[in-house]
């Protein structure tokens, strides 16, 4: 599973559950069976495209928040249903994208010190420039 995550991820995220159901078949039907999922899902894992750019973007993130590179989370995406210091104007600008064509709006979901952070850079393989082309296209 961690070379599925990890070494094929966003190149061909559907790797994941494939690989996890062939562990699972291979415990159900122990050896000598088991080495064939096992083996299909290394195949399948040596031979798909490659890329890391998940694991990088979230490891980046990460040092960012042990560094304290952190701050206020923005007005409108705070919960307006907490208790709390001025709990009425929480939420009030949140602007729901499911609401808005192509389900994206424009809002900030950084603290304002972070506007302009990027974390994700998609990978050069087929999918990851598919989803790079969709956002762009909708943007």
């Amino acid at each position: 599973l961690v070379c599925a995550c990890e070494d094929v991820g966003l190149a061909y995220p559907q790797i994941i559950p494939v690989v996890k159901a062939a562990v699972d078949s291979a415990l159900q039907v122990g050896m000598p069976e088991a080495r064939i999922p096992l083996a299909d899902a290394v195949i399948l894992v040596c031979n798909a495209p490659k890329s890391n750019s998940a694991y990088i973007a979230v490891d980046a993130a990460a040092a960012d928040i042990r560094a304290g590179k952190t701050g206020p989370v923005p007005r409108s995406l705070q919960n307006k249903h907490c208790d709390g210091d001025d709990s009425r104007k929480k939420g009030q600008f949140y602007k729901y994208p499911h609401d808005f064509q192509d389900h994206w709006v424009e809002q900030g979901y950084l603290p304002e010190d972070m506007r302009g952070t990027v974390y994700y850079r998609p990978g050069s393989n087929k999918t990851e420039q598919a989803y790079k082309n969709y956002w762009e296209k909708i943007k």
